[in-house]
C-alpha cells in the first residue's frame, strides 16, 4: 500500500497540467535496523529488518527516484518516534518495568515544523533528512528522569535478555527489543531548523505537569 499508493499519487499529480513543485515523503528511522547502539545519519546504509520497514525503504526510493520523471523533486523526511499530546505514554515509563535500550524521539510539533521549514526554505530537494531531536535517550535514564520530575520512585527495570525470556513475545516484538541505534539530527540542524522541543526535557514538561496536577487532585 505504501509503495503502490505513493506511485499512484506521484503519477496522478505529476501528470496534471500544473504538476506540484516537490514532494515530501514522511518515512521512519526504523529503516536503519539494528546498529548495536551506534550513531546513524542520512549517509548510513539502511538495513530494514521487518516487512514494514522494508516497504518503507522501498517507498523512500520511489519518493526520491520517481518525481524527476515528472519534472519535480522529492524529499524524504525520516521521522524518529513521535510524541506529544495523546502520544506521551507517560504511565508506561513511570510504572515499568522499563527495558534497556535507546529512544529516538521527536515532538509532533517539530515533526510538522521541520517539514514546513524544508518547504518554506526550499531545502533538501532530492535528499533524505532525519527528523529527530537533539538527544537519543537511554530508556532507563529517561524513565528515572520522568519519575524524579513527577516526584515518585524510580520504576523497575529489566535488561533486554530478561525481557526476551517472555515466551509470548512475537517475532516482531523480539526484533524491536533487539534493535538499538542513536539517530543524529546534525543535517537538519545544519540546514538551520530550530527545535521547539530540542529534547524530551522540554517536550515532556506538559505531560509531567498534567500528571502532577492529576495526582494532586486525587489526594
Amino acid at each position: 500500500m505504501y509503495v503502490d499508493g505513493l506511485e499512484t499519487a506521484i503519477d496522478t499529480f505529476g501528470s496534471r497540467a500544473d504538476p506540484p513543485d516537490r514532494l515530501i515523503y514522511t518515512s521512519s528511522s526504523g529503516v536503519h535496523g539494528d546498529h548495536d547502539g551506534d550513531w546513524v545519519d542520512e549517509e548510513t546504509p539502511i538495513d530494514p529488518t521487518t516487512e514494514k520497514t522494508a516497504v518503507l525503504a522501498d517507498a523512500e526510493r520511489v519518493a526520491l527516484e520517481t518525481p524527476p520523471e515528472y519534472e519535480f523533486e522529492g524529499t524524504v523526511a525520516r521521522y524518529a518516534g513521535l510524541y506529544g499530546p495523546d502520544r506521551y505514554r507517560l504511565e508506561r515509563y513511570l510504572e515499568g518495568p522499563v527495558t534497556a535500550g535507546y529512544l529516538n524521539m521527536v515532538h509532533r510539533d517539530d515533526a510538522a515544523g521541520a517539514v514546513r521549514y524544508l518547504l518554506e526554505e526550499d531545502l533538501a530537494r532530492g535528499e533524505v533528512v532525519q527528523v529527530v531531536d537533539d538527544e537519543p535517550a537511554d530508556k532507563w535514564e529517561f524513565a528515572d528522569w520522568l519519575a524524579d520530575e513527577a516526584g515518585i520512585d524510580d520504576p523497575p527495570k529489566q535488561t533486554k535478555s530478561e525481557r526476551l525470556e517472555d515466551g509470548d513475545l512475537s517475532a516482531a516484538a523480539r526484533r524491536r527489543i533487539r534493535t538499538s541505534k542513536r539517530c543524529s539530527n546534525e543535517k537538519l540542524r545544519g540546514l538551520g531548523y530550530e527545535f521547539a522541543y530540542p529534547t524530551f526535557r522540554t517536550g515532556y514538561r506538559d505531560a509531567i505537569d498534567a500528571y502532577i496536577a492529576g495526582t494532586s487532585s486525587n489526594d
